[in-house]
């Protein structure tokens, strides 16, 4: 047993001091940069964003039937996501099809917009801008259909070329709008816009403030400079051998700084630690002090990437196509959108945006103002009605649909559970509605699956199996402290936060230098 013991300590040994060389160097990057992304997100176009630099839709302006609009695919029952939406002066149908490609069509006329030229880029682009300056004027809120635009001058703007992906388009949401038309903005903050190529919206904004410190952030933090396209296996495993490796070398460090402390006997001059002073005292004291820590963010990131799909599902999946039961191609309501955007108007809402939905079998119109608020139009009693939500037991019942097993509950929230919640838009997470109320629905399934529903707009915002959940903290809570305790203490939150990746990176430092001796070392004697 000693003999093994001793052999066990020696490797461990060796696996810190060698490992550790290259793991210290991500380390500090990963500290460092994680220290940026409290602050400073990946770019992305949140959606109030989006639907304030739209038009308001005006009925006496509006339009063709979505019948003669959904004429224009190559198979109109097919067509699962029906928009309709203005630009450049004009509003236009956006149909989703089965392929996951968008159909454009002038709601005016009825004909299929061509894809998107540069010039018409660089316009909606300068109306981006023109329309950020505005808000910006007007303390940073979306303009209101009473206030009056501020005289600001046009944004100039530069086409920049069309690209399929570059570094900050990785997303797989913009897969239906590639290529994508880069257009540089001649604005104070330098933006950066990408224009889908097949329906002309803004699909993505990127400050030059933000893609500078996103360098020594996101980009850095998920090494991105490796990733070549939305879905990267070579990437994937890339990360996950990284991290596999940092563990090891976080989990042998602690031991081996565990083991060189002294707890009750000092050394000779009088320290716990072998080490007086230099490099190699401050990485023991700091590796002892931050071990927890280390271990857990590192451990976390590795969770991060569902590693052999540990997390996955092992059974079915909700199925939101059985909880819509049919698809706007298929059904919809018989009131067309100039009558629609009159009935919204009356209770006082603006529309920016219009989608023809199905809920259960039953279609529906959901509009969306300024600020991503939303309304309802169904039909009930013979005549159309606007609502803000829809009724809990309609929700109940189309959820029956998601799944072929049984209700186990289902309960409104109020306020955000340890599984749905919303993040500050610095984060991942930081661009998905997490409105409340909303429904919970927990099934009697193999996965004992969880479901949020979203009242407000018929959407399944979020399911969760059991997998999903253990991974939830395994990554979230170690690597993020997304609980709710510690979200709504923010600043304290983020201080700690700061604080800890400064010890980190202090051990990490020390490490890189220490290892730097060594190699030297090494080279000179060989």
């Amino acid at each position: 047993m000693t003999s093994f013991w001793m052999r066990f300590k020696r490797i461990t040994y060796l696996v810190h001091r060698w490992t550790g060389v290259g793991a210290c160097v991500l380390m500090a990057i990963w500290f460092l940069s994680g220290v940026v992304m409290l602050f400073v997100g990946y770019p992305k176009l949140l959606p109030a964003e989006r639907l304030a630099a739209l038009p308001v839709l005006s009925a006496p302006d509006c339009c063709v039937p979505v019948e003669a609009a959904l004429a224009q695919a190559q198979k109109p029952t097919d067509v699962r996501e029906i928009q309709l939406t203005a630009q450049g002066g004009q509003p236009y149908y956006r149909l989703l099809q089965n392929d996951g490609r968008y159909v454009t069509v002038n709601a005016l006329t009825g004909l299929v917009r061509p894809p998107v030229t540069k010039d018409e880029a660089v316009l909606a682009a300068r109306t981006y801008g023109e329309q950020a300056r505005q808000r910006q004027g007007a303390g940073g809120q979306p303009m209101t259909e009473s206030a009056t635009p501020m005289p600001e001058p046009v944004t100039g703007a530069t086409w920049l070329g069309l690209t399929q992906e570059d570094r900050w388009t990785h997303s797989g949401r913009l897969n239906a709008h590639r290529p994508l038309h880069r257009v540089q903005l001649e604005d104070p903050a330098h933006t950066l816009l990408y224009v889908s190529s097949s329906t002309g919206e803004i699909v993505m904004d990127a400050p030059r403030a933000e893609r500078a410190w996103n360098y020594v952030g996101a980009w850095l933090h998920w090494l991105y400079m490796f990733r070549n396209q939305p879905t990267d296996p070579i990437w994937s495993w890339l990360v996950i051998v990284l991290s596999a490796v940092g563990v090891i070398t976080a989990v042998s460090g602690t031991f081996v700084g565990l083991w060189r402390w002294r707890f009750s006997h000092p050394y000779k001059s009088g320290s716990h630690s072998p080490y007086r002073d230099g490099w190699m005292r401050w990485h023991h004291l700091a590796g002892l002090l931050f071990a927890a820590t280390t271990c857990t963010w590192i451990f976390s990131g590795l969770m991060s990437m569902n590693p052999v799909g540990v997390f996955n599902p092992q059974h079915a999946k909700p199925d939101v196509v059985a909880w819509r039961g049919e698809t706007p191609g298929q059904v919809r309501l018989e009131l067309q959108a100039p009558e629609a955007l009159t009935l919204l108007a009356r209770e006082g809402f603006y529309a920016r945006q219009l989608e023809w939905r199905v809920l259960n079998k039953q279609p529906y119109l959901l509009a969306r103002d300024a600020a991503n608020d939303v309304r309802l139009i169904v039909h009930e009693a013979g005549s159309y009605i606007v609502r803000k939500q829809w009724p809990e037991s309609v929700l109940v019942a189309g959820a029956h649909h998601l799944l072929k097993a049984p209700i186990a509950s289902s309960n409104v929230l109020s306020d955000y559970d340890a599984y749905y919640f919303h993040r500050a838009t610095a984060s991942m997470y930081g661009a998905d509605d997490r409105r409340l109320p909303a429904l919970r629905v927990v099934f009697k399934d193999a996965d004992a699956t969880w479901v949020y529903i979203d009242p407000h707009t018929g959407d399944v915002e979020q399911s969760l199996s059991r997998r999903q959940r253990v991974g939830r903290w395994l990554f979230n809570l170690l690597h993020s402290w997304d609980f709710q305790p510690m979200l709504k203490a923010e600043r304290t939150r983020d201080i700690a936060l700061i604080l800890l990746s400064i010890g980190g990176l202090v051990m990490s430092v020390t490490g890189v230098w220490i290892g730097y001796i060594r190699l030297r070392r090494k080279l000179l004697a060989g």
